[in-house]
């Protein structure tokens, strides 16, 4: 399929586009600047191992794809989906976006007044499915794609079959298991989440990734 992604030319986007264009897809990637996203999907393209094509485009042609990411910097994405919310009515969603600071030498997560970035971009885009998930894989993990993403990934939204869509996306992606984590709410805990692994990579210089014992494994 055409996967959109908002604010793509991040290292998160980068990562993100390089991936699913190894799994076939055509990616179109989006920013606030043609010329950056045309650079970024230039530079992005020479990468072996792709099979779909990786396109540099406004973000409002990258919003106007089945699926779109939202990948901007926290700060941004509320009143970038509010801007494209034309464009994302009737699509899924999917915010993997973190409201983190650094607070001296640490990283700490920020009390959103809706709870997360997830529910804030749904409540901007009442006709879109809004699902939340990949928070907590690392980007440089996400963009090699020769190996294997060793982690599970909490998938929510209060959108049952794009949901499940989501979850069927992540799945395909080697190493990578999609678990239902509930309803949108929960997506508070779970952006919360990705600054205590990312201090815990800074402390034992490593890149963790979650992994969800006592659940039932094909």
């Amino acid at each position: 399929m055409q996967i959109g992604i908002v604010g793509g030319t991040g290292a998160a986007g980068k990562s993100l586009a390089l991936r699913l264009s190894s799994l076939g897809h055509d990616v179109a990637l989006g920013s606030r600047s043609l010329e950056r996203a045309l650079e970024t999907s230039a530079e992005l393209s020479v990468h072996d191992g792709l099979v779909g094509a990786i396109n540099g485009v406004a973000n409002l042609e990258a919003a106007d794809c089945e699926i779109v990411f939202i990948a901007t910097p926290w700060d941004g994405a509320e009143s970038t989906a509010r801007s494209l919310a034309k464009e994302l009515s009737g699509k899924i969603v999917i915010s993997m976006v973190n409201a983190l600071v650094k607070v001296g030498p640490e990283m700490q997560p920020l009390l959103l007044s809706r709870g997360s970035v997830a529910q804030s971009l749904q409540s901007v885009l009442p006709e879109s499915y809004v699902v939340s998930t990949l928070h907590h894989v690392p980007a440089k993990e996400l963009g090699e794609i020769g190996r294997r993403v060793e982690s599970d990934i909490l998938v929510c939204s209060d959108h049952l079959e794009p949901k499940k869509r989501v979850m069927e996306l992540v799945d395909s992606i080697p190493g990578l298991v999609s678990l239902d984590a509930g309803s949108l709410a929960n997506s508070a805990a779970i952006e919360a989440m990705t600054a205590v692994l990312i201090n815990l990579n800074i402390r034992y210089k490593t890149r963790s990734a979650l992994r969800i014992t006592g659940l039932p494994r094909n």
